[in-house]
């Protein structure tokens, strides 16, 4: 016995046949073109709805658009990249354009691999969140295709980049801790593996902020950074280091939350309070820093925020691929809840 045939795929002539106009007309609705009345756009769209016809995005390509726009996000495990993407979908949702999302995985090979296949499948621009290519590397693609970068601080003539003030908001960390009395003040941050983009990665800028913040506060002696990664096992790992000094810190400024997390496990796992023993600071500000049996401490640099600018942009972009390169900094805010106090609380 044959398998049952699968449906026929509704095509532009069956909704020319079913709002009985001609097949021009359709085209010329699906492109939003001159020529069509509204009594034509009804009567098709109207043909559309009880077909249920959708266009292919590669036929919509050949015709110069698939409205799809690519994001790249570096980490699906960090809870930071969904606020952006929030803010990204949020701005697209009453335009014709859809997001796909592909894995970065913090490599330049996964990055390389996931750009050019967006390329390859025709999107119309694309948004590289904190991607760890080489400048090149995005002025290449940039060149291809409209792109907004995400979290980079370096400018480039041909790309557009949105960034939150990653120094001001290492500053506000380490004086709203020494506000509270404290001295021995670390910091976990992420280690940059290629000095040549050092200047313009989010990871380096906040561990520069912390250095900067501390001399201003005559507390050179006291800067500690221990290097790992921006994830909870680095965290976690980074808090071990720390713990076992001679002389531990009485606070950490952990470089994203998601460190925070890993933080806060070893500082339970060693027996110590938060923030009896050890007050703790994140950065991000996710959802999950304000659940009631967290309440960390952390910097909000506006997830949403940067996304709706990165997808305003990036519209801009696309609709005139001449226009002058733009930078969008935001200024970020400490959010104050229950992982610090006074050392010693």
């Amino acid at each position: 016995m044959e398998p049952p045939a699968s449906p026929r795929r509704v095509t532009i002539v069956d909704v020319a046949r079913h709002a009985q106009v001609s097949t021009t007309a359709v085209s010329k609705v699906l492109r939003n073109a001159y020529g069509a009345s509204p009594e034509m756009r009804a009567k098709v769209r109207r043909a559309i709805d009880e077909l249920g016809y959708r266009p292919l995005a590669a036929a919509r390509g050949m015709r110069g658009r698939t409205y799809t726009i690519g994001v790249m996000l570096p980490d699906i495990r960090n809870p930071f990249f969904p606020e952006i993407l929030d803010g990204i979908t949020g701005c697209l949702e009453d335009t014709d354009y859809q997001v796909l999302l592909g894995p970065g995985c913090n490599g330049e090979k996964e990055e390389l691999r996931v750009t050019e296949a967006m390329i390859d499948r025709g999107m119309d621009g694309l948004v590289l969140v904190a991607p760890v290519s080489s400048r090149d590397r995005l002025d290449h693609v940039a060149s291809v295709l409209p792109t907004v970068v995400v979290g980079r601080h370096g400018h480039s003539p041909v790309y557009d980049t949105v960034v939150a003030d990653d120094v001001a908001g290492a500053a506000l960390v380490v004086e709203h801790l020494a506000g509270l009395g404290h001295r021995r003040i670390a910091h976990v941050e992420h280690h940059e593996t290629d000095p040549t983009r050092t200047a313009e990665m989010p990871n380096a800028q906040r561990a520069d902020g912390y250095r900067r913040a501390m001399r201003s506060l005559g507390l050179d002696a006291e800067i500690d950074v221990v290097s790992t990664t921006y994830t909870q096992q680095g965290g976690y790992l980074g808090a071990k280091e720390l713990l076992a000094r001679a002389l531990r810190p009485t606070a950490v400024f952990a470089g994203a939350d998601i460190v925070a997390m890993g933080v806060l496990e070893a500082v339970g796992e060693a027996g110590l309070s938060v923030p009896g023993d050890l007050s703790v600071v994140g950065y991000d500000n996710t959802t999950f820093a304000a659940l009631g049996p967290i309440s960390l401490t952390s910097v909000d640099q506006a997830g949403r925020e940067i996304g709706r600018n990165a997808a305003r942009l990036l519209l801009e972009r696309i609709a005139d691929r001449g226009k002058p390169s733009v930078q969008v900094k935001l200024s970020p805010t400490l959010v104050e809840r229950r992982t610090t106090a006074r050392p010693g609380a």
